[in-house]
């Protein structure tokens, strides 16, 4: 029975999908909110919390302490290269030039109506991005000491996000592969 009990704690430590989750949504959040959008909830984040003081207090305690530990320096100069390049990239979101894959990258949809110095302006937005998105997900993997072999769900729950995130109109890439606007 203690085996059991034991396999069943590595397998939830194993791959903390909540934890990743939440920290999908906070780093995605902060990268796509403009600093206008951003001081709104601060305002209201700053009244008093109550916490349960039971006997199992410590538990979420313990938990928002693990969310807390996804926040590494790497994964900070990552947030802010792309919070910076996000605003270069909107205008193509919003022509309908590039979308978000169902595998958490950008991917180049449509470069009809742009010159040549666009085109290469945004083939380059595009690869950098996803360099700075493959290294998110492998610095997110570390900081939660997820194997390298699991970055895929971490991709996939990142995927979700952006999708979750992008404003009407944008391109998203469902499950099934096929493209579909917002």
């Amino acid at each position: 029975g203690l085996l059991f009990v034991l396999a069943c704690i590595t397998v939830n430590i194993y791959f903390p999908e909540a934890t990743v989750r939440q920290a999908a949504a906070e780093i995605v959040d902060e990268i796509r909110k403009t600093d206008a959008e951003k001081k709104a909830p601060e305002a209201t984040a700053q009244l008093p919390v109550q916490r349960d003081a039971g006997p199992f207090s410590l538990v979420p305690a313990a938990y928002a302490q693990e969310a807390t530990n996804v926040s590494t320096p790497a994964i900070r100069a990552l947030k802010d290269s792309m919070k910076a390049r996000f605003v270069a990239l909107k205008p193509y979101f919003d022509g309908g030039n590039i979308g978000e894959t169902n595998k958490g990258m950008l991917d180049i949809r449509d470069e009809s109506g742009l010159n040549l110095q666009a085109k290469g302006a945004l083939r380059n937005l595009v690869k950098d991005e996803n360099a700075d998105r493959t290294n998110l997900y492998a610095e997110v993997a570390k900081a939660l000491n997820i194997e390298a072999s699991q970055i895929e769900k971490i991709q996939a729950i990142f995927a979700a996000e952006w999708a979750k995130s992008a404003l009407a109109g944008w391109w998203i890439q469902g499950e099934d592969g096929a493209w579909a606007k917002k």
